[in-house]
């Protein structure tokens, strides 16, 4: 069975890092129908764009065709799904029977894959999707092990779970509290996370919130490829280029690592040490072996500290240089380490250090400004430079 990586791309510089750094398929939504209002969405021009670059090597490109539709989003739908054909997109990504219906009226050469959205819990509906024309179901996030299992042996569809990111406080994005508290819909792209307010509760000025703590699969990951999960899905459309480079090599590596039998549980924490300073969030395996309870969620306030170790991000190589687009302040004689497609980490001293006029500085302070730093490792672009935290051989 092939396991797919399935990552998210929010623009054009977001799937060309997910894709190099590991992953064989993106998904991502137009600048319509899609539940992601605010992202900045593909245009028809950009969709063409990005198919082209991931067939290039040798990837998918999944579209997100997937709000809930009144009347009148209806209008421009029949063209929009041609448009999409012709540009060769591979799948669609839907939660409303009327895109699925109207896919196979037209004879559209993409795959019809079911949403999370559908909320899609048991082997009965996975059947009925099936009948239908769907290929693959992605799986309500509530999806537990015996659940994945059971619909895998009935259907023998292709399933997609995710493994990473943000969780929903409602099943799977059937949430109302953003339509109520803010007129912004969410299964309509508006939603405005009104589950991550923090709400003050009485007169003692006490907060409390119903947020729940992040999605986090790393160790469970064979077991999901033996009970038949497809495609390894990581949430995160609107998330920052370091922290999908970041997600995207640690799970490519880990799938890896088992489809050739040479995981063994030193990488676990590792890669859970490397995942859980990426984000900002706690995180948890959530339903997959039990149904979520109080240590799945935050209720009592949070602390959500911005990640500072981004440094930089490698344009090119030049001679015995590289040129680096700043991301966080770094000096003469930190220690970092650079981490990218196709290399193991490195660990690299900085040391002769120029500014974009060639001046000699002791340190980047100025956001995205360009740095020269002598370095004779052979680095690809988008080659991303780290604080150096973890060392993997301190775990094996």
């Amino acid at each position: 069975m092939k396991v797919e990586l399935l990552a998210p791309a929010g623009d054009i510089e977001r799937l060309q890092v997910a894709l190099l750094y590991g992953a064989d398929a993106v998904y991502f939504g137009g600048q319509d129908y899609s539940l992601r209002a605010n992202a900045l969405n593909f245009s028809l021009a950009d969709v063409k764009k990005a198919t082209e670059f991931a067939h290039n090597l040798g990837k998918r490109v999944y579209v997100t065709v997937n709000i809930v539709f009144h009347d009148k989003d209806l209008v421009g739908l029949r063209e929009y799904l041609l448009e999409l054909d012709k540009i060769g997109i591979d799948a669609i990504i839907l939660s409303d029977l009327v895109v699925l219906d109207l896919a196979k009226k037209l004879n559209c050469k993409f795959e019809c894959h079911i949403s999370t959205q559908a909320s899609i819990l048991n082997y009965e509906t996975a059947k009925f999707y099936k009948s239908l024309g769907a290929t693959r179901i992605v799986l309500a996030r509530e999806a537990n092990k015996k659940d994945i299992k059971r619909i895998k042996e009935e259907t023998g569809l292709e399933l997609e779970c995710f493994i990473h990111g943000a969780m929903c406080t409602s099943f799977s994005g059937r949430c109302v509290m953003s339509n109520y508290a803010t007129n912004r819909d969410s299964n309509r792209g508006g939603c405005a996370q009104v589950c991550r307010f923090s709400f003050k509760f009485n007169d003692d000025q006490e907060v409390f919130s119903m947020t729940p703590k992040d999605l986090n699969m790393i160790p469970y990951i064979k077991e999901m490829i033996t009970i038949g999960v497809n495609s390894f899905k990581v949430e995160g459309r609107m998330r920052s280029v370091y922290y999908i480079a970041t997600v995207i090599d640690a799970y490519r590596r880990i799938i890896d690592m088992i489809v050739e039998n040479k995981y063994n549980n030193a990488y676990t924490k590792y890669y859970l040490d490397i995942l859980n300073r990426c984000a900002n969030r706690d995180s948890t395996p959530q339903f997959f072996e039990k149904i979520a309870g109080k240590d799945e969620q935050y209720f009592l306030g949070r602390d959500e500290v911005s990640n500072q170790d981004f440094l930089g991000i490698v344009l090119k190589k030049e001679g015995n240089y590289i040129i680096l687009e700043q991301r966080n302040y770094f000096k003469v004689g930190d220690v970092c380490e650079f981490f990218g497609p196709n290399m193991e980490p490195v660990t690299f001293k900085i040391g002769e250090m120029y500014d974009e006029n060639d001046e000699l500085i002791e340190v980047a302070r100025h956001p995205r400004m360009i740095v020269k730093l002598r370095c004779d490792l052979d680095l690809d672009y988008m080659t991303m430079m780290r604080i150096k935290v973890f060392d993997i051989s301190d775990y094996l």
